[in-house]
């Protein structure tokens, strides 16, 4: 099944209307879809590189309202929709201790994980059904999604298709390292000042 949307996925980023199915892959993928919108976004800014920032704003919006999307599940229906999604991604026993801890650093639970391969779904649904205030919510997802995309277009229009190789292989490595670089820094900022 994977297999058939990532094929799916990758014939869409070709097709006349690739904008709209980039905005709406990345729109579900935020809630409940599986293949990241990278898979359409790197193609995209390789056949036409003078539009990867167009491109990247498209991913982060459809992302972000995608985000709010599943905020929504989380909240309103995090019982009969959320947890079942949560369960089918493998995310079910952690879940409860995430939740307990969620809302003192949901802002930076949001940042860091909507720049990693993290499952994003998972964490617009968590920030629903704990109720984070949703005004972090869409700040640190316009940040964090707004970088991941954003840094994506940026190495394909700088690089071109050597970087891709590299993007498509080692995109979840980089931002990890990124995101522990970023958030050791603050800590750093906040225990040694």
């Amino acid at each position: 099944m994977i297999r058939s949307l990532y094929d799916w996925t990758m014939r869409a980023a070709s097709h006349k209307h690739a904008v709209p199915a980039l905005f709406g892959v990345s729109f579900v993928e935020s809630s409940f879809f599986p293949i990241p919108p990278d898979i359409m976004l790197i193609p995209m800014v390789l056949a036409k590189r003078a539009k990867a920032w167009f491109y990247a704003t498209v991913a982060t919006v459809g992302s972000v309202l995608g985000g709010v999307f599943g905020y929504l599940i989380g909240y309103f229906l995090f019982e009969s929709i959320g947890r079942p999604m949560i369960e089918f991604y493998g995310y079910a026993e952690k879940f409860a201790t995430f939740a307990a801890q969620y809302n003192d650093y949901g802002a930076w639970i949001v940042f860091v994980f909507g720049v990693t391969p993290f499952p994003y779904k998972v964490i617009t649904i968590a920030s629903g059904a704990t109720q984070l205030n949703i005004f972090m919510f869409l700040l640190a997802s316009v940040l964090s999604r707004g970088l991941r995309f954003f840094v994506v277009a940026a190495l394909l229009y700088w690089f071109g298709p050597p970087i891709r190789d590299f993007i498509e292989r080692r995109l979840g490595l980089v931002f990890t390292v990124f995101v522990v670089l970023l958030f050791g820094g603050f800590i750093a900022i906040r225990y040694l000042l």
